[in-house]
């Protein structure tokens, strides 16, 4: 150990009374000083514990910074109990139990200090009386809190920095209320500040929180702190929690790079926002729990998510306010959820939403005013029974479905415009409801408004224009219209009244109401998308543009194999056929569901049968269009709540007038479900089916224990099927016809012995999980194409024959067996 010696310079009112002794200690010089004398420590390491009871300066020697150690082997290494100065001093503390640096007492003022320490804390401001001045002092405590401010404690921290600590970097708490300015917290191992318990509290002016692993931020159980200018970022856990009636105000502050909820809120905790930034966060930019829990913010940007959860999530009668607010570059942009919950945005912007901008759902409001949202799946969705609110003065613009209401919801939207939608300006399903006032939709590729059947929806003085299916869609028990109009310009608007006071001439179910009308129904006509009885469509009842039965029939003839599938499809033709002749004698038709159950092994002609099966329902009339459109899993379920049902019907909707065909639709039902997103989608597609069962066809497919399992998991899901069709393995022979098939198409040829050497590989073939019948059989012929360009591109002069010839040689060798167990 070396240890220098300790000048004192005592001071005095007089000059003569002034004067300078050496000391062998700390402890010995500090018992000979008093108020106002100077300590100058020689450099050294020193073992003593020092206490100051006096308002005395300690240093150590100019120019020497870190040069005086005090260490001690135990204990607190410096206890401050007076208004004392220490400046350029490196203490050292080994105690577990005891802090490096205690402040008991008085308003020092601690200045170029270096706590490098394994102690409970590197500095601790304890009691009412303590008020230290702490300036560009650093702490390093792998064991445990940085700075601690406790009991009544208080100061003020000015350019300081905790490097590293093995618990929270600074911690407040028995109401403690110190003042941070521009200090660092990193690499703390707990909360990078942590501010608890009622009358704690904490002010931080141009602050910086990071690299934590843990929160960077947590305050609770009513404590309070305000944040002006700080950022908060690259933490392993939330951002900023508050919890339990906890009150912070952000002011001015940048919170980035969070990998779970940038900002945390529960139990009746207020937020306070101005200024702010959220950005690149994992799960919710903002997520607000609880009834009495309320965030308020003003001119704040929440944008760049980086994982698939709503920027903004509001839940158990929780409240959220947004003024002059942005929201953007996010998977969706509000979620409400929960009677009770709340939230209310004015001159807001919410864009770039890959899903939904605001939903609202299980009895939740959304108030919007003056708000614009632009580029979004959807707009707003109010989802269920109780859920409302209102829209008012918003603009929605270049999204796919301006604001969509089902199962019950009941918003209110006054004087809402929607631009340019891919799909309808307002969509309501479902047995939704809602009031439209003074509403628009410009430039929709689809309906302005469509309202479907049962939904008991009120349209006032709105307008449409540019739409491409239409301007209005109403189902025969359609919505009450009053004074709405329409440019014409779609092939579904009804021709205004001359007056221009409502609809004259509406489609099926519109009715339209002018102030002298009250409630009387106007007549209707059907709408266009409705197909024509069979009896009137040319053809023996095929709509325009559609290959007769027959001639389908025949393709679905000349397919390899199938035999008991033809069978079927056959049977159930002529159940159709003869029901409509039926119909067309006047006589009653048999009730046929046309829905079907595909189960079988892949490759063997699933999705080709369905498209054909389309065509031949097209061609009897029976369906509008008869197209296929292929989904799977990954089409029809989201990666969040309420996304796979808009997905579903997205899908349903393509299919409207043909076949929807669900690939490997087990696979909606896992096993092991837990809260899987999958029997959402079959929740939505068993009511789809049942609302629009004349519009679209549903074939769902798979392996057949699979899918005998997936008929189970809903009660309705059995009951909407009329039959399983089987598609049976192909055999050898039936996997040679395809090859041929494939040649032929091709301009190739089998050689002599090929036909035979291709038989005998099918049959060797292993028929494992992986064997993809038609397929494995294409891919078979594919791989004879690549062996023979190999072989022929070695000649100079090739023949036709030797262009076009495959043989034995050409096959691909067998696929090795697996090893036995």
């Amino acid at each position: 150990m070396v240890q220098g010696t300790v000048q004192v310079t005592h001071g005095g009112s007089s000059r003569w009374r002034r004067r300078s002794g050496e000391y062998p200690t700390l402890a010995a010089a500090l018992a000979a000083a008093g108020d106002g004398d100077v300590l100058t420590v020689a450099p050294g390491t020193y073992r003593e514990n020092l206490v100051l009871h006096h308002a005395v300066t300690l240093r150590g020697p100019e120019g020497g910074l870190g040069s005086v150690r005090i260490a001690p082997l135990d204990g607190v290494a410096l206890t401050v109990r007076a208004s004392a100065v220490v400046q350029d001093l490196y203490l050292e503390g080994q105690d577990r139990a005891a802090p490096a640096l205690l402040v008991e007492d008085g308003c020092p003022e601690l200045t170029d200090l270096r706590v490098s320490t394994h102690s409970a804390a590197g500095i601790e401001v304890r009691g009412p009386g303590a008020r230290p001045l702490v300036r560009r002092c650093t702490v390093e405590n792998p064991a445990g809190v940085g700075i601690a401010v406790l009991d009544g404690g208080g100061g003020v921290f000015e350019e300081c920095e905790v490097v590293a600590a093995g618990q929270t970097g600074i911690s407040v708490r028995g109401g403690g209320r110190p003042r941070l300015e521009r200090c660092r917290v990193h690499h703390a191992t707990g909360a990078g500040i942590g501010v608890t318990g009622e009358g704690s509290g904490l002010e931080a002016l141009g602050c910086e929180v990071y690299e934590v692993k843990g929160s960077g931020v947590q305050i609770a159980a009513r404590a309070t702190a305000r944040l002006t200018d700080c950022a908060v970022h690259r933490t392993s856990a939330d951002g900023v929690t508050l919890d339990t009636d906890a009150v912070l105000t952000l002011a001015g502050c940048d919170i980035h790079d969070i990998p779970e909820n940038a900002v945390d809120l529960r139990s009746r905790s207020v937020l306070t926002l101005s200024r702010t930034t959220v950005r690149r966060f994992g799960r919710n930019g903002l997520s607000v729990w609880d009834p009495g829990t309320r965030v308020d913010a003003e001119s704040c940007e929440i944008h760049d998510s980086t994982g698939d959860y709503p920027a903004v999530w509001i839940s158990d009668g929780a409240t959220v306010a947004l003024d002059s607010c942005r929201v953007h570059d996010v998977p969706d942009a509000l979620f409400v959820l929960d009677r009770g919950s709340r939230v209310d945005v004015v001159d807001s912007d919410l864009s770039q939403v890959r899903n939904t901008a605001v939903s609202v759902s299980d009895g939740a409001t959304a108030q919007l005013d003056d708000c614009r949202i632009r580029e979004a799946a959807t707009g707003a969705w109010f989802r269920d029974h109780g859920s409302g609110g209102t829209l008012a003065n918003c603009t929605i613009d270049a999204v796919q479905t301006g604001v969509i209401v089902t199962k019950g919801a009941d918003p209110a939207l006054e004087r809402c415009t929607v631009t340019s939608p891919a799909e309808a300006g307002f969509y309501v399903s479902a047995g939704g409801r809602g009031t439209f006032t003074a509403c628009r939709v410009t430039g929709s590729s689809g309906f302005g408004f469509h309202v479907m059947d049962g939904c008991r929806t009120t349209l006032t003085r709105c307008h449409t224009e540019r739409c491409a299916r239409g301007g209005y869609e109403f189902a025969e028990d359609g919505p009450l219209a009053e004074e709405c109009t329409s440019d014409k310009s779609g092939p579904r608007l009804a021709a205004q009244s001359a007056s221009g006071g409502g609809l004259a001439g509406a489609q099926a179910g519109i009715r339209t109401v002018t102030a002298a009308q009250s409630s009387v129904p106007q007549p209707a006509r059907a709408p266009a998308t409705v197909p024509r009885p069979a009896a009137d469509r040319p053809e023996g009842g095929a709509a325009a543009g559609v290959r007769g039965s027959g001639e389908v029939l025949g393709q679905l003839d000349a397919l390899v194999g199938l035999d008991s599938v033809k069978r079927e499809v056959r049977a159930l033709t002529d159940m159709i056929e003869v029901g409509r002749r039926r119909q067309q004698a006047g006589l009653k038709a048999a009730s046929v569901r046309r829905h079907l159950v595909f189960t079988g092994s892949p490759g063997t002609g699933k999705t080709t049968v369905a498209r054909l099966y389309g065509e031949i329902l097209a061609s009897l009339g029976v369906l509008e269009r008869g197209h296929l459109v292929e989904v799977s899993r990954v089409d029809l379920v989201g990666e969040h709540i309420g996304s796979t049902a808009i997905r579903t019907q997205e899908a349903f909707e393509r299919a409207r007038g043909g076949v929807l065909f669900i690939d490997e639709a087990y696979a909606l039902a896992p096993e092991d479900s837990g809260r899987d997103f999958g029997r959402e989608a079959i929740d939505t597609l068993v009511k789809l089916m049942e609302d629009h069962r004349d519009a679209v066809v549903v074939i769902v497919a798979g392996y057949t224990a699979e899918m005998d399992r997936f008929l189970t998991v809903n009660p309705g899901v059995a009951s909407r099927f009329s039959r399983t069709i089987t598609f049976g393995d192909y055999g050898p022979g039936e996997l040679l016809r395809i090859v041929e098939q494939q040649a032929e198409e091709h301009e190739y040829r089998l050689g002599e012995g090929t036909s035979e050497a291709l038989l005998t590989y099918f049959t060797e073939l292993p028929k494992g999980p992986a064997f993809g019948n038609g397929r494995t059989a294409r891919q078979t012929f594919e791989s004879m194409v690549e062996r023979h360009a190999g072989r022929v591109a070695q000649l100079s002069e090739p023949s036709t024959d030797e262009l076009t010839l495959l043989f034995p040689a050409d096959l691909p060798a067998l696929p090795a067996l697996p090893a036995p167990c």
